[in-house]
């Protein structure tokens, strides 16, 4: 589950992890007020303006039709008052949201923390994932931050470091020096680097995060370290354990076939092919989108139904599909472990006579337990559904399915 930079920055508070402050607000108003605010508390005459949504590269991205970027700075609560109206309410489009851009609800004004001082302000990179290769979680970092993270690698591979930690165990005292050296900083703005590494990683841990980016990692000018930016995921498998942090799931920002196939506890990922898929597994899910695309077709979802499958489940996998109107043709294909192949056969059959006129072809693959009781249940019911036994025999009816549509 992703959230919105200022409800990850309220997290990390709760860890004594030091961030830049702002106000979520969702009018032009209300922002000028928010700067007012600011204003006060921190003496700054600029506030920065960022648009709240579940994507990278905001800095960079443009609202539809407009040249108003997606983070903007201003110097007084007129000036925010517009740059907050000029994004709220817009289609901000970005490298990671493609042409079609996402809608902003909200936008925070926070404090502005590259003012002048004493020393010179310095912008870093870190972040915290699990390492599955190593099994352990890694901490990569690097003295070029406030750009993409991939372009570094790229071109200065030499400049990102890594520190791996046991899942068993917390990040020890010499790891996080080793950090802060590596990063380059003395002094007091060592020592709060120290400090900061901790805190940041007992917060990954206790949160339960699959990803937590802080790109820019900020050296202010009288040494703070502060996480200007905080790009946060939470485990979905781990949400049972936080229901304080469920409620800050933000709908609108997920794909609505996504959002309705996680009430039927699916596994479904939109994808921009024209062949439907229906499997158990996400590892057979796997093998059969390779299999499709090796015989000409584009995989138009992954749909994982699981092992406690039956037809009310299937038959709202059924719909989801059929609602991309790209989709030329289904494939399902189950191997029945622990879901039984009749009661797969039995909800394709109630959602072909609930949902009525379907158009595309549909081919069927059942093997394992209960299939040939599967297939007399598809046989004796009048459908037109085209079986196979071989899953590269699935494919190559897919296929011709898909070129006879085109």
């Amino acid at each position: 589950m992703n959230l919105h930079e200022y409800q990850a920055k309220e997290l990390l508070k709760k860890f004594q992890v030091a961030v830049q402050e702002g106000i979520p607000v969702d009018t032009p108003e209300a922002a000028a007020e928010a700067y007012k605010h600011l204003k006060i508390q921190y003496g700054s005459e600029y506030a920065v303006v960022k648009a709240q949504i579940h994507a990278g590269g905001r800095g960079k991205g443009k609202i539809k039709g407009t040249e108003q970027r997606g983070v903007a700075v201003g110097k007084n609560a007129e000036e925010i008052k517009t740059i907050a109206g000029n994004i709220l309410g817009g289609i901000l489009v970005t490298a990671q949201t493609g042409p079609a851009g996402k809608k902003v609800n909200k936008v925070l004004v926070a404090q502005d923390v590259y003012y002048p001082g004493p020393q010179p302000t310095k912008e870093l990179y870190l972040s915290i994932l699990p390492d599955r290769t190593r099994g352990e979680n890694v901490i990569i970092y690097s003295t070029e931050g406030g750009v993409d993270i991939e372009e570094v690698a790229h071109k200065s591979p030499e400049k990102i470091f890594r520190e791996w930690v046991h899942p068993a165990g917390e990040l020890q005292p010499f790891q996080a020096r080793k950090i802060a050296f590596n990063l380059g900083l003395k002094g007091e703005a060592f020592k709060n680097m120290v400090r900061f590494v901790t805190q940041l990683y007992h917060a990954f841990v206790s949160l339960d995060c699959s990803l937590l980016e802080i790109n820019p990692l900020f050296k202010t000018s009288d040494d703070k370290i502060i996480a200007v930016d905080c790009k946060m995921n939470l485990d979905d498998n781990a949400l049972i354990r936080h229901p304080d942090l469920e409620a800050l799931r933000d709908i609108n920002e997920e794909d609505p076939t996504e959002v309705e196939a996680s009430k039927y506890n699916l596994n479904f990922v939109k994808l921009d092919g024209n062949v439907g898929c229906m499997v158990n597994g996400a590892g057979l899910a796997m093998a059969t989108m390779d299999m499709i695309k090796l015989s000409g077709g584009e995989p138009a979802n992954f749909l994982d139904v699981g092992g406690t499958a039956n037809a009310q489940t299937v038959e709202a996998g059924f719909r989801i599909i059929l609602k991309d109107p790209k989709v030329k043709a289904i494939l399902i294909n189950i191997f029945g472990g622990i879901v039984r192949c009749d009661r797969v056969a039995q909800g394709i059959i109630d959602a072909y006579r609930s949902i009525g006129d379907i158009r595309v072809p549909i081919i069927v693959r059942l093997q394992g337990t209960n299939a040939e009781e599967a297939k007399r249940l598809i046989e004796n019911s009048g459908l037109k559904v085209q079986s196979a036994i071989l899953l590269s025999e699935a494919a190559e009816l897919v296929n011709k399915a898909v070129a006879q549509a085109s």
